[in-house]
């Protein structure tokens, strides 16, 4: 069942530059970035009143992400929802007739299990539904 939103992930070229921008600007302690190395990624969480800000560096050449931030630049790449039954949500959601990306749940780079839907699938807009 979706129990709420759990974070706004936002890619970006580069994950200290734009880190330094938002604690600046909005006057945020700066959180750890995680360097995933395997995955070629870095990541940190913004937490702001409940909500996360997941920034997202792909410092692959092909990666999700890195595809994402050269086509369109920096913002928005996904909303992330959580829910407590992962695998019954992805049937249900496919059910209506959502694309997924991922049928099954992988694990996310933050160590709970995720699974997004395809890009295209819900008007442009990409969801990813994700273990609290």
């Amino acid at each position: 069942m979706i129990k709420g939103v759990g974070h706004i992930g936002i890619a970006v070229k580069d994950i200290e530059e734009t880190l330094t921008s938002l604690s600046k600007a909005f006057d945020l302690p700066m959180p750890p970035i995680r360097d995933i190395s395997e995955r070629k990624l870095k990541v940190c969480v913004l937490e702001i009143g409940g909500m996360g800000l997941e920034i997202i560096q792909d410092y692959s050449e092909d990666g999700v992400f890195a595809k994402f931030v050269k086509e369109k630049g920096n913002g928005i790449h996904h909303i992330a929802l959580l829910t407590d039954r992962i695998e019954v949500d992805i049937e249900d959601v496919m059910g209506r007739g959502v694309e997924m990306a991922d049928t099954k749940p992988k694990m996310g780079a933050r160590g709970k299990r995720i699974a997004f839907t395809k890009p295209g699938s819900l008007s442009g807009i990409q969801f990813e539904l994700s273990e609290p």
